[in-house]
């Protein structure tokens, strides 16, 4: 038995708190499930609406528990984006919080707890699944696209054992998360943390928020996760001077952090007794691939670490070959359990089985050092070639705001200009003597551009495509 499917053996130890004030038992939660399991057929579809609440939480076991698939979708999401896959997926049902249900009232109302409704849709096609397939999460960045990552019960489960055993997670722990469930780290957290029978402390209160800190030290939080963008704001919000006697771990994916604040956070971590844990990942992936162990985070900062238990990693050249040299740039390779079925573009890609066969190209360029750690340089497609030098556009974007710690940066282009953009006017000239003196590029190959703000998704990664052209 999968830890989606006894649960309900931890009894009355609470499950989840909520900002809200709400609180829920694992017992509770398995009840919930059966009552689930009545409503819906095992193999049907639901698209499940997140917000970082108990009801989200609730229903996302219980269609594991009863082989129902569900995409996990965010709350906010994009109507245009909601219609298209709507059309396109045509679910069974829904899983909503109350308050969006009321724009759904042609759908026939199954279900409610927790502030949740279940509903039926009416869609009269039904697409098969296939056996293996347990979730469905949109690819990372994928606003505008109905490109779907198909994720196996093999999948998490590996994967939630995995950072489970790495994170040293016991059921003591009382993570708190701001991270959407739909974001497959954030939906990582639930499921390493359910498997040993923990605490989880949900909120959509962000980390900048008074509220979000209040919400933290009542619930005496013991651990925390977020991107690079969220380590960039806990600087700001004067993260080194807080008393937090109750954190013992603060965790970090979603992209590269800067070596600067990789450096400045694991001092803070080792000061402090507290354990930093930088780890790497993606949709793809389930969820993570590598972490750095806490005891190596000064030591190999700016390193992404090692495989997980399970997994193993290599690098290849352009044309295929494997490179067993270190310090050698090549594309990184995953192999390992939690490597996912394929995607899906359409209802009838969800009959499909594993197109993968627990390998991944990852699209990431890395290198690896002498003690076999690995180091992220850059993504395959983030290069350009300008006026004959290879430029690395996330290193672009890391040098500018590490130099002005006030900016913040995005940068594209193609092989003919640069452009980067920043969100302080007063900074152009700087930034510009900076690029020309770091890369030694002449400075006609790049423009450095104004905007208000750097585009995100909810959760923090950059939004290159909706850069202004």
């Amino acid at each position: 038995m999968s830890y989606y499917d006894k649960f309900g053996d931890f009894g009355e130890k609470t499950a989840a708190i909520d900002a809200r004030g709400e609180q829920v038992s694992y017992a509770e939660l398995a009840a919930f499930a059966k009552e689930v399991g009545k409503r819906v057929p095992a193999r049907s579809l639901v698209f499940s609406f997140c917000r970082n609440e108990i009801g989200s939480m609730a229903g996302y076991l219980a269609f594991l528990n009863n082989r129902i698939v569900p995409l996990m979708l965010d709350a906010k999401i994009n109507e245009v984006l909601l219609t298209n896959l709507m059309d396109i997926y045509q679910p069974q049902y829904v899983w909503m919080p109350e308050d969006m249900a009321a724009d759904y009232a042609s759908m026939e109302k199954v279900y409610e707890a927790y502030g949740y409704q279940l509903l039926r849709t009416g869609f009269a096609t039904v697409y098969p699944l296939n056996d293996e397939l347990a979730l469905l999460l949109t690819t990372s960045g994928s606003t505008g696209s109905p490109k779907l990552v198909r994720q196996s019960y093999t999948n998490i489960e590996s994967n939630a054992e995995a950072i489970a055993k790495y994170l040293e997670i016991t059921e003591e722990e009382r993570p708190v998360s701001t991270l959407p469930m739909n974001y497959t780290y954030g939906l990582s957290i639930v499921n390493s943390h359910v498997l040993k029978g923990a605490t989880i402390l949900l909120t959509e209160h962000p980390i900048v928020s008074k509220a979000f800190w209040d919400f933290m030290k009542q619930e005496k939080a013991t651990s925390f996760g977020g991107v690079p963008y969220t380590y960039e704001m806990l600087k700001r919000v004067k993260f080194f001077k807080m008393d937090l006697p109750d954190l013992k771990t603060f965790t970090q994916a979603g992209g590269k952090l800067s070596p600067e604040l990789h450096k400045e956070f694991a001092e803070y971590a080792m000061e402090h007794g507290k354990h930093f844990v930088v780890m790497y990942g993606q949709t793809e992936a389930t969820a993570r691939m590598a972490y750095l162990p806490y005891e190596m985070a000064l030591k190999k900062y700016g390193s992404m670490g090692v495989a997980i238990p399970g997994g193993k990693f290599s690098l290849i050249d352009v044309d295929g070959n494997a490179i067993e040299e270190p310090e050698v740039v090549g594309e990184l390779v995953y192999e390992g359990d939690n490597v996912t079925l394929g995607y899906a573009e359409c209802g009838q890609d969800l009959i499909k089985g594993d197109e993968r066969q627990g390998r991944l190209e990852t699209g990431d360029m890395a290198k690896r050092d002498a003690d076999g750690y690995y180091f992220i340089v850059g993504r395959k497609k983030r290069f350009l070639k300008l006026f004959g030098n290879r430029i690395n556009l996330d290193e672009i974007d890391r040098m500018v705001k590490s130099a002005f710690e006030n900016v913040d940066c995005a940068s594209t282009g193609t092989d003919e200009m640069m452009n980067v953009y920043i969100t302080d006017a007063a900074y152009v000239t700087q930034v510009e003597e900076l690029i020309a003196e770091r890369t030694h590029i002449n400075n006609r190959a790049f423009t450095v551009k104004v905007i208000d703000q750097i585009p995100r998704n909810e959760a923090g990664k950059t939004l290159y495509k909706d850069l202004p052209q």
